[in-house]
């Protein structure tokens, strides 16, 4: 068997944690900029808030409904994520991580899952307060539509589908669109050639699924029929390209604001080969106006530079991003977003030495080695590259951040007794 476990309205449960009167009112966190809704408790559901929805839309619902409106706080989000995969690793034997609020767990050997599925769920809420639902299937397809039940239809937050029949009863209540591995182009299709539910996916040939869906349908119909197609990836996967991008918070229009932010994004794209203990071959810059803004002169450009050899090294990659960066600049346009791409990624133990550049490789991997530790111990950003700026006029729009609680020694609570 294979659970899933997923955290309830993650970001917003996240801003509960350290603000407990906030609970059963409603909360919606921002995107960068805090330009749209990306996550929204339960109550703020109700009241009509969509997902993706422009903040400026909303207002009149956030002001006549006093809903409390976060900046994005990754920081805060990323760690409470990390305590709560701590937990899920030290219950059960296998874990994929499968997203900052998502994880897979190896359910074998357990003789009652229901009561082993309702411990976990009890210990995360205690530990780190947030709240999960956990769906068991024998397949990662099947967990996810349990997990949909338990979520929306159970007060246990626990669901569990381990008898066929059962499974086929519940799945004529899943529309289409909401099992994994169906996009909405595909919904649209089934829709049309009258598959509305999972049960009518079921129903259809295997032949008629390979033509029409590919390989990747057809594996969704086998693991709907308990048939386990996609087993559980507990080794973490080389990451085949790391982007770092922001929109910046205000108008840029000057070279070196922007290669402030390019050199802060490639000096960021590096920490996180070095993290991985992987090395890149290939940066990529690109720039781009705001594409909504029709009034303006629109432009778009990107740049791509190889490297002799691969790196992790925050001096080369900057360096090499910079010069990417001069080639597409063009004055007179205002930009909206810049990002760096790091790609052809490849092990920091495969790297392969020139013969004529190789002086400065060991002294800088010392360099970026104590820069490393000094920013973990100190702060984020502590020690940088000159280039990267201080002032930084152009960084994100965060109006209504909370408290990094976890991360940062000024922010923590004070208790008062």
């Amino acid at each position: 068997m294979i659970a899933l476990v997923d955290c309830n309205n993650f970001y917003a449960s996240c801003e509960r944690v350290f603000q407990p009167h906030l609970d059963k009112k409603p909360i919606v966190v921002l995107s960068n900029n805090d330009g749209c809704v990306i996550a929204r408790s339960n109550e703020s559901k109700l009241l009509g808030v969509k997902m993706g929805a422009p903040a400026f839309k909303m207002k009149e619902i956030f002001e006549k409904n006093n809903v409390q409106v976060f900046s994005s706080n990754f920081a805060l989000y990323g760690d409470l994520s990390k305590r709560v995969m701590t937990i899920l690793e030290e219950e059960s034997p296998e874990i994929e991580v499968y997203s900052i609020d998502e994880a897979f767990l190896g359910f074998k050997g357990f003789k009652d899952v229901n009561k082993q599925a309702a411990k976990i769920r009890h210990k995360v809420k205690k530990w780190t307060g947030i709240p999960v639902s956990i769906g068991i299937g024998p397949t990662k397809t099947l967990a996810k539509v349990a997990n949909h039940v338990a979520k929306k239809h159970t007060k246990t937050g626990v669901f569990v589908l381990n008898d066929f029949k059962f499974t086929l009863k519940v799945l004529k209540r899943i529309p289409i669109g909401e099992v994994w591995g169906i996009g909405r182009r595909y919904a649209s299709f089934l829709c049309s050639n009258g598959v509305i539910t999972a049960y009518d996916l079921t129903q259809k040939s295997e032949c008629w699924v390979k033509r029409n869906l590919k390989i990747n349908g057809l594996r969704t119909l086998k693991e709907l029929k308990g048939i386990s197609c996609y087993d559980l990836e507990t080794s973490v996967m080389r990451k085949k390209n790391i982007c770092t991008s922001r929109s910046f918070g205000r108008k840029v229009r000057d070279f070196d604001e922007l290669k402030e932010a390019v050199a802060s994004y490639a000096t960021s794209c590096a920490m996180k080969l070095r993290k991985e203990k992987s090395l890149a071959f290939k940066v990529i810059v690109f720039l781009t106006t705001n594409p909504f803004n029709t009034s303006e002169s629109q432009y778009r450009a990107s740049q791509k530079i190889m490297l002799d050899v691969p790196t992790n090294d925050g001096v080369m990659i900057t360096k090499s991003a910079i010069s990417a960066l001069q080639r597409i600049y063009k004055s007179g346009f205002t930009y909206k977003k810049a990002g760096v791409i790091v790609s052809e990624i490849v092990p920091d133990y495969s790297r392969q030495l020139s013969l004529f550049e190789n002086k400065n490789i060991y002294k800088h991997k010392n360099l970026m080695d104590v820069m490393d530790k000094l920013n973990t111990r100190m702060g984020r950003d502590k020690v940088r590259l000159a280039v990267q700026g201080f002032d930084r006029k152009w960084r994100l729009k965060q109006e209504r951040l909370s408290p990094c609680y976890t991360t940062r020694f000024s922010d923590m609570l004070t208790v008062e007794i």
